[in-house]
């Protein structure tokens, strides 16, 4: 039943990418709601700069990681790199998240790196394992952060995964991330894929865009950023990865790959992406698209499956345990993603900070 279920969301959200990019009568249909979408986006905006909506200030800088396009346009990867090169700047970074998926949304939770992930969610739970940052969840952002704050209180720079939109926390600098979608049709939601204007004005001191575009030139209409770098870490066994083994050297794991008849799987907004890549390491590949944040209650993959590649995002649902288990010698390898950003982005952050 939950496969089904998940099926039918992809479905769904396939048959809307599709009236996007094809156009046409339904979605003509569509842009009314779009149009009322973008009234009300202004409005609330509008609401808080007049100040009758009021924002939470806190005691230390805020910096808000967020996209205009719905699905997954690399705003987690961004801030574990952040987080990584805030630490690396001297600064003492906490996380703050929604934590999508996870069973009680409306509670304050604080994130440790066994938590299942239907406790936190896959995405905060794998920003605290890759980081080591404490990592706070929770549906009110301000909240959150308030109690990572008191937790940890010698946090001196709080980053917000996925807050564009959550305009009551006061922030500091928005970085905003664009793939190679670039603003897709134009539209608002549901006429198109974005979530508000994409020259929405900033809701704070400094507004950054980053193009997480890989080897492809920026859409056009999209303000001007610097390009992040991306690429694959080396592949590494999924007890290795939940252990904290040091990864092998990255040819010596991708040749012992090759050659082999692999299944790649991906739970995330775009497995292509991801597919495309492990391709590019030579590897001969099926694939198995999943919908965004696929749970894995029941693993997904066919009785023919014998070695598996997954996203990170995939694996902290993927118990080995477990896995020994239910499909004793089916081999599963986590694929990491390793964004690298611009120096000059993190030099404007620091500086930014340094301002407050």
């Amino acid at each position: 039943m939950a496969a089904a279920a998940a099926e039918d969301a992809r479905g769904a959200a396939a048959r809307l990418e599709a009236i996007w990019q094809r156009g046409g009568v339904a979605q003509w249909l569509l842009r009314p709601l779009a149009l009322l979408h973008a009234t009300l986006v202004g409005l609330r905006r509008g609401l808080y700069r007049a100040g009758l909506l009021r924002r939470e200030h806190l005691p230390v800088p805020v910096i808000v990681v967020g996209n205009r396009v719905a699905g997954g346009a690399g705003k987690t990867p961004v801030t574990i790199a952040l987080v990584e090169a805030l630490r690396a700047a001297g600064r003492r970074p906490g996380i703050v998240s929604r934590g999508h998926g996870r069973s009680d949304l409306a509670a304050l939770h604080e994130v440790q790196p066994q938590d299942p992930a239907a406790t936190c969610g896959d995405e905060p739970l794998l920003m605290r394992r890759r980081t080591g940052a404490p990592v706070v969840v929770g549906r009110d952002r301000a909240a959150a952060a308030r109690q990572l704050l008191a937790r940890h209180p010698d946090t001196d720079v709080i980053v917000c995964d996925d807050g564009l939109q959550h305009l009551r926390l006061a922030r500091d600098i928005e970085i905003v991330v664009f793939d190679e979608r670039g603003a897709g049709n134009g539209w608002l939601l549901p006429a198109g894929p974005l979530r508000e204007p994409v020259d929405a004005p900033p809701a704070g001191r400094v507004q950054l865009a980053v193009h997480n575009t890989g080897g492809a030139e920026p859409a056009p209409g999209l303000p001007p950023g610097e390009r992040l770098q991306r690429r694959l870490g080396a592949p590494v066994a999924l007890a290795d990865w939940w252990a904290g083994v040091p990864d092998r050297p990255g040819e010596a794991a991708w040749a012992a790959l090759r050659g082999r008849r692999l299944l790649a799987s991906a739970g995330t907004g775009q497995p292509a992406r991801f597919f495309d890549a492990l391709r590019a390491q030579g590897l001969d590949l099926d694939t198995l698209a999943l919908d965004d944040h696929h749970g894995h209650a029941t693993l997904p993959w066919p009785a023919t499956a014998t070695e598996v590649l997954v996203t990170e995002k995939d694996a902290v649902k993927l118990d080995p345990a477990r896995l020994a288990a239910e499909r004793p010698g089916l081999r599963i390898h986590v694929v990491p993603l390793v964004l690298q950003l611009p120096p000059g982005l993190i030099s404007t952050v620091l500086q930014a900070l340094a301002a407050r």
